[in-house]
């Protein structure tokens, strides 16, 4: 079964024995640690070592960066040696090549970095935590990034641990998230698919069949779309098949409502609801069929106000 990899990216011997304690506990995850020193970035002939470094970031799910005092090695591949070093590197090739990365920093040297932050133009600051102030010149970049750029402080193995545990549960929790979103994105599509074929075989049907038979009518006016307005509108839960006026007010009608010319009107609940259709669609007392993207809403409204309840004097009451 195939396991996320996780890069572990720092200079190696400050942070030896953070690496050796960060692959065993990437290992007691399930997941699969990639160690430089390890043997796990396999190395070819043909170029300088820490290329292959950063080709085999392609390779990984995730980048775990870990920054101390230490510069390290200059990175071979840029035009200023001095700019990037190999660490450095690594972790802009996993941002290039849109990787999930968590960033570490030790605590003394994320404390000495605002020091330098109020002090970039003095060249004459000198700094106790790092070995090179590329290295603040680096956070500085880091930061400055809109996305992917979640730094910690760290003292111990342990901090970087807890937080490693905290965030992988929080990513397969979205992970789950998002799989059952895309499920549900889906069905739903499938869903409108469907309806859009539906529509599309009643528009057919429609054109080529109206003077073909009764029952192919029939199938094209249960889709009607005033059939679906005044069953949402009356709370109608059945299908229904509607000829014309005259089904239409025998319907109405047996819902309480009561006609006068194209609205029908009635009393629920003391509230007075009407609703109103349009003659346009009727066609000598006939409803004529129209599909979904001729529907216009104005062709059917719907309206409800309280009563107001009549006045009783004293002496009216029955009692």
């Amino acid at each position: 079964m195939a396991k996320p990899r996780i890069f572990i990216s720092s200079t190696f011997y400050d942070l030896k024995q953070i690496r050796i304690e960060l692959d065993k506990f990437i290992e007691s995850l399930g997941y699969e640690p990639v160690r430089n020193e390890t043997g796990d970035i396999p190395y070819g002939k043909d170029e300088e070592l820490q290329t292959y470094c950063y080709k085999e970031i392609a390779n990984v799910d995730i980048l775990v960066s870990i920054i101390g005092g230490r510069y390290g090695s200059p990175s071979l591949k840029d035009t200023n040696p001095q700019e990037y070093s190999v660490s450095q590197k690594e972790l802009i090739t996993a941002m290039k090549e849109d990787k999930q990365v968590f960033i570490f920093i030790e605590k003394d040297v994320l404390t000495e970095y605002e020091t330098y932050r109020r002090n970039k133009d003095n060249p004459d600051v000198n700094y106790n935590f790092v070995d090179n102030i590329n290295i603040y010149k680096f956070i500085d970049e880091i930061k400055s990034l809109h996305n992917n750029n979640n730094i910690k402080g760290f003292e111990t193995a342990d901090d970087i641990k807890l937080y490693l545990r905290e965030q992988l549960a929080g990513l397969f929790k979205q992970f789950l998230t998002d799989s059952n979103r895309i499920k549900q994105t889906s069905v739903l599509q499938d869903i409108e698919n469907t309806a859009k074929n539906l529509r599309s075989l009643v528009d057919y049907l429609s054109q080529q069949n109206q003077e073909k038979g009764d029952d192919v009518r029939k199938i094209i006016m249960f889709n009607h779309p005033l059939l679906g307005k005044i069953r949402e509108i009356v709370g109608i839960r059945y299908n229904f098949y509607i000829e014309g006026e005259k089904d239409l007010a025998n319907l109405l009608q047996a819902y309480g409502y009561k006609q006068e010319g194209y609205t029908w009107t009635r009393t629920w609940n003391n509230k007075t609801q009407t609703i109103s259709i349009s003659q346009e669609l009727f066609e000598n007392g006939k409803l004529k069929y129209i599909n979904q993207s001729e529907w216009n809403d104005s062709f059917i409204t719907y309206s409800q106000k309280e009563d107001t309840p009549a006045f009783y004097n004293d002496d009216d009451l029955p009692f």
